[in-house]
């Protein structure tokens, strides 16, 4: 079997064509709208796997708030700056990128988590809720499973993918030290032939304070 794809080779290689596949996702649209509605004006907002730019960092930052993106994908990262020019992208796995506590007003992270390992998550939920300021807002999409290390193909690589049962995901996030304000799911169909419908699942939290 070959080696599976990290999920730098994997964006790398898609770079736009994600884009075009999965467009604007329906929960992430509401993510979006419920942090722009919440926020105080000229928020410092972080977008952990921020892709193209497009929608999250796109529409933030034409709401008037200072968004930075973090992907570890240098073609998403050249895609987002030449697109959303009012934002901040930075090449970088943020398993291996810092900040100063209290830093951020809100916290993205839209799919980034399914290639990582359940340990890594759960790091990097810890520092997501230092990063926040008392009273940010934190908003996560991802697809929610009960799986661990397991091959899948994605735009005709294999992967693999881990993930979270919905309530685990939920409890994880607690544990960092976040207070989960609400749920929400949606059964999305990317516009890519052969991919199955999958289950979108947002969780939006709080740092107490």
């Amino acid at each position: 079997m070959d080696r599976p794809a990290t999920a730098e080779e994997l964006f790398d290689t898609i770079g736009s064509a994600y884009e075009d596949a999965f467009g604007r996702p329906p929960v992430v649209g509401k993510a979006v709208r419920q942090l722009i509605d919440a926020l105080p004006p000229s928020s410092r907002v972080l977008d952990i796997g921020s892709g193209t730019g497009h929608p999250v960092a796109e529409d933030l930052s034409a709401a008037g708030h200072r968004v930075t993106g973090l992907d570890v994908s240098s073609v998403m990262v050249d895609l987002a700056r030449a697109r959303v020019p009012a934002a901040e992208f930075v090449h970088v796995d943020v398993r291996r990128w810092t900040s100063p506590p209290e830093s951020w007003e809100a916290v993205c992270a839209f799919f980034p988590f399914l290639q990582m390992p359940r340990a890594d998550t759960e790091k990097v939920l810890g520092d997501i809720a230092r990063w926040l300021v008392p009273g940010g807002f934190f908003s996560l999409v991802t697809v929610p499973l009960d799986a661990e290390d397991v091959p899948v193909e994605f735009f005709g690589r294999t992967i693999h993918a881990t993930s979270f049962a919905p309530d685990d995901l939920a409890r994880r996030v607690e544990a960092a030290g976040l207070e989960v304000t609400g749920t929400h799911s949606e059964i999305f169909t990317a516009d890519e032939p052969g991919t199955p419908p999958e289950e979108h699942l947002l969780i939006t939290a709080r740092r107490p304070g």
